[in-house]
Protein backbone atom coordinates (compact mmCIF):
# COMPACT_ATOMS: atom_id res chain seq x y z
CA UNK A 1 0.00 0.00 0.00
CA UNK A 2 1.34 3.61 -0.98
CA UNK A 3 1.30 5.72 1.90
CA UNK A 4 0.53 9.14 1.19
CA UNK A 5 3.07 12.24 2.56
CA UNK A 6 1.83 15.46 3.78
CA UNK A 7 3.07 18.19 1.71
CA UNK A 8 3.28 21.62 2.96
CA UNK A 9 0.17 22.68 2.80
CA UNK A 10 -1.39 19.92 4.44
CA UNK A 11 -3.19 17.69 1.68
CA UNK A 12 -1.24 14.40 0.50
CA UNK A 13 0.94 13.67 -2.00
CA UNK A 14 1.03 10.64 -4.11
CA UNK A 15 3.04 9.59 -7.14
CA UNK A 16 4.86 12.08 -9.75
CA UNK A 17 4.42 15.17 -10.39
CA UNK A 18 3.92 16.62 -14.30
CA UNK A 19 6.92 18.54 -13.99
CA UNK A 20 8.93 15.97 -12.33
CA UNK A 21 7.82 13.85 -15.48
CA UNK A 22 8.31 16.61 -17.75
CA UNK A 23 11.85 16.91 -16.00
CA UNK A 24 12.72 13.19 -16.20
CA UNK A 25 11.79 13.43 -20.61
CA UNK A 26 13.80 16.45 -21.34
CA UNK A 27 16.94 14.99 -19.47
CA UNK A 28 16.40 11.70 -21.46
CA UNK A 29 15.90 13.79 -25.01
CA UNK A 30 19.19 15.39 -24.37
CA UNK A 31 21.12 12.31 -23.68
CA UNK A 32 19.35 10.69 -26.78
CA UNK A 33 20.41 13.40 -29.05
CA UNK A 34 23.83 13.09 -28.12
CA UNK A 35 23.84 9.79 -28.63
CA UNK A 36 22.30 10.32 -31.98
CA UNK A 37 25.08 12.88 -32.83
CA UNK A 38 27.90 9.90 -31.61
CA UNK A 39 26.56 7.74 -34.08
CA UNK A 40 26.59 10.57 -37.31
CA UNK A 41 29.92 11.03 -36.39
CA UNK A 42 31.18 7.47 -36.07
CA UNK A 43 29.40 6.71 -39.85
CA UNK A 44 31.19 10.03 -41.44
CA UNK A 45 34.43 9.03 -39.80
CA UNK A 46 34.07 5.47 -41.07
CA UNK A 47 33.26 6.68 -44.53
CA UNK A 48 36.38 8.69 -44.25
CA UNK A 49 38.53 6.38 -43.26
CA UNK A 50 37.29 3.58 -46.49
CA UNK A 51 37.65 6.45 -48.81
CA UNK A 52 41.78 6.50 -46.77
CA UNK A 53 42.14 2.94 -47.31
CA UNK A 54 41.23 3.29 -51.07
CA UNK A 55 43.33 6.08 -51.88
CA UNK A 56 46.27 4.32 -50.29
CA UNK A 57 45.69 1.01 -51.99
CA UNK A 58 44.86 2.80 -55.36
CA UNK A 59 48.61 4.74 -54.85
CA UNK A 60 50.09 1.62 -53.96
CA UNK A 61 48.95 -0.09 -57.17
CA UNK A 62 50.27 3.05 -59.28
CA UNK A 63 53.37 2.95 -57.63
CA UNK A 64 53.77 -0.79 -58.21
CA UNK A 65 52.64 0.14 -61.89
CA UNK A 66 55.83 2.87 -61.89
CA UNK A 67 57.91 0.31 -61.15
CA UNK A 68 57.40 -2.28 -63.37
CA UNK A 69 57.54 0.52 -66.52
CA UNK A 70 60.33 2.61 -65.21
CA UNK A 71 61.90 3.87 -68.26
CA UNK A 72 58.29 5.78 -69.21
CA UNK A 73 59.04 8.62 -67.60
CA UNK A 74 57.18 11.63 -68.01
CA UNK A 75 54.67 9.73 -70.25
CA UNK A 76 53.05 8.87 -66.93
CA UNK A 77 51.73 12.58 -66.86
CA UNK A 78 49.78 12.13 -70.21
CA UNK A 79 46.24 11.28 -70.75
CA UNK A 80 44.99 7.81 -70.65
CA UNK A 81 44.17 5.63 -73.66
CA UNK A 82 43.40 2.31 -74.25
CA UNK A 83 46.26 0.39 -76.51
CA UNK A 84 45.09 -2.68 -75.84
CA UNK A 85 48.09 -3.53 -73.31
CA UNK A 86 46.17 -5.53 -71.01
CA UNK A 87 44.12 -8.05 -72.69
CA UNK A 88 44.85 -7.51 -76.59
CA UNK A 89 47.99 -9.67 -77.25
CA UNK A 90 50.10 -6.49 -78.29
CA UNK A 91 53.44 -5.42 -77.36
CA UNK A 92 53.20 -2.34 -76.12
CA UNK A 93 56.10 0.44 -76.04
CA UNK A 94 56.73 2.18 -72.70
CA UNK A 95 54.90 5.28 -73.37
CA UNK A 96 52.29 3.09 -74.61
CA UNK A 97 51.65 0.61 -71.55
CA UNK A 98 52.44 4.06 -69.14
CA UNK A 99 49.09 5.42 -70.91
CA UNK A 100 47.42 2.22 -70.37
CA UNK A 101 48.37 2.47 -66.93
CA UNK A 102 46.71 6.32 -66.25
CA UNK A 103 43.85 5.05 -68.23
CA UNK A 104 43.50 1.74 -65.59
CA UNK A 105 43.87 4.74 -62.71
CA UNK A 106 41.34 6.87 -63.46
CA UNK A 107 38.69 4.04 -63.65
CA UNK A 108 39.91 2.64 -60.33
CA UNK A 109 39.61 5.95 -58.92
CA UNK A 110 36.38 7.25 -60.28
CA UNK A 111 35.11 3.58 -59.01
CA UNK A 112 36.30 3.78 -55.53
CA UNK A 113 36.43 7.29 -54.93
CA UNK A 114 33.91 10.17 -54.83
CA UNK A 115 35.48 12.71 -57.54
CA UNK A 116 38.64 10.61 -57.58
CA UNK A 117 41.63 11.62 -59.38
CA UNK A 118 45.01 10.51 -59.79
CA UNK A 119 47.91 12.56 -60.86
CA UNK A 120 51.28 11.67 -61.44
CA UNK A 121 54.50 14.18 -61.72
CA UNK A 122 57.70 12.98 -62.72
CA UNK A 123 61.18 14.56 -61.54
CA UNK A 124 64.05 13.50 -64.16
CA UNK A 125 66.12 16.10 -62.74
CA UNK A 126 67.33 14.23 -59.74
CA UNK A 127 68.85 11.02 -59.04
CA UNK A 128 67.63 8.45 -59.03
CA UNK A 129 64.34 10.35 -60.94
CA UNK A 130 60.99 10.31 -58.76
CA UNK A 131 57.48 10.25 -59.22
CA UNK A 132 54.99 12.47 -57.00
CA UNK A 133 51.62 10.26 -56.98
CA UNK A 134 48.89 12.11 -55.81
CA UNK A 135 45.27 10.74 -55.20
CA UNK A 136 42.77 13.37 -54.76
CA UNK A 137 38.79 12.09 -53.98
CA UNK A 138 35.86 14.71 -52.43
CA UNK A 139 34.26 14.69 -49.26
CA UNK A 140 31.36 17.10 -47.78
CA UNK A 141 34.05 18.39 -45.53
CA UNK A 142 35.97 19.55 -49.07
CA UNK A 143 38.89 17.93 -51.18
CA UNK A 144 40.80 15.59 -49.69
CA UNK A 145 44.06 13.64 -51.27
CA UNK A 146 46.94 11.24 -50.19
CA UNK A 147 50.20 11.80 -51.68
CA UNK A 148 53.63 10.05 -51.81
CA UNK A 149 57.25 10.63 -53.54
CA UNK A 150 58.82 6.90 -55.23
CA UNK A 151 62.85 6.61 -56.33
CA UNK A 152 62.53 4.88 -59.33
CA UNK A 153 65.40 3.36 -61.43
CA UNK A 154 65.49 3.11 -64.80
CA UNK A 155 66.71 -0.10 -66.26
Amino acid sequence: MIKSIPNAHGRHQRGFSLIEVLVALIVMSVGMLGIASLYVQSMQAGRTSLFRHNAVTLAGDVADRIRANPTAGVAYEGAGADAGCIAGGVNCSAPQMAAQDVLVWQEQAQDTLPGGQVNVVFNGAVLPPTYQIQVAWTEPEGLQNYTITIPVRGN
